[in-house]
């Protein structure tokens, strides 16, 4: 985004009143400190008529490599239980992620049993590690998931993961985003159904 903005010689509120996106926003976006969500990255693009590829376009100066890398087990990760799942939060050490990468036990077998569907900002991918998972969404009709298969979706669809009957259990490795600039957010989403204090992400 600073590289477009550059290439334009636009100043901050410029490039704000071309986007319609707000300049705190934009403020926050150059410094790394938030990720805009897809649709927003598409509403740039159709009022700029550029494409996705010229909106990530970088001057050759600007590149910077940060070098960071964590190295996540089960014995450092931050452990949260819920009802229906038990949580492994890996690599929390590194602050202003983008994303938080989780590892995931899934506790319920039936929707009945899991409750009320999880609503939370951002997006979510999750692999099938061990067992079967059955995925409910607000918009879509159950799917169930074997071992090596994944999804993707939009985390403000009303969604929750279950066991699939013949599962023993249900293991599953995940990666989650956010809109928001404060990822901790995402760490006690379901957290509160328990209503116990969820640990601080980083």
């Amino acid at each position: 985004m600073a590289g477009l903005r550059t290439r334009n010689g636009w100043t901050l509120k410029e490039m704000s009143q071309h986007s319609g996106i707000p300049m705190s926003t934009l403020s926050k976006v150059e410094h790394d400190r938030l990720s805009l969500t897809y649709d927003k990255l598409q509403q740039v693009s159709e009022r700029l008529n550029i494409s996705m590829a010229d909106l990530f376009a970088e001057e050759p100066a600007a590149a910077t490599v940060l070098g960071r890398r964590s190295i996540g087990t089960l014995e450092n990760a931050v452990r949260v239980e819920t009802p229906n799942y038990e949580y492994h939060y890996v690599c929390t050490e590194l602050r202003n992620k983008r994303m938080v990468p989780v590892i995931t036990r899934m506790r319920a077998k039936s929707i009945e049993e899991f409750g009320e569907l999880v609503r939370h900002s951002g997006e979510e991918f999750i692999y099938v590690v061990e067992g079967r998972l059955i995925v409910h969404t607000e918009f879509y009709d159950p799917i169930e998931l074997k071992p090596g298969e994944s999804i993707y979706i939009d985390s403000g669809m009303g969604h929750a993961y279950v066991c699939g009957e013949e599962s023993g259990g249900t293991l599953t490795i995940g990666v989650m985003s956010s809109a928001d600039e404060d990822l901790s957010a995402l760490v006690p989403v379901a957290q509160h159904r328990i209503g116990k204090p969820a640990p601080k992400a980083v």
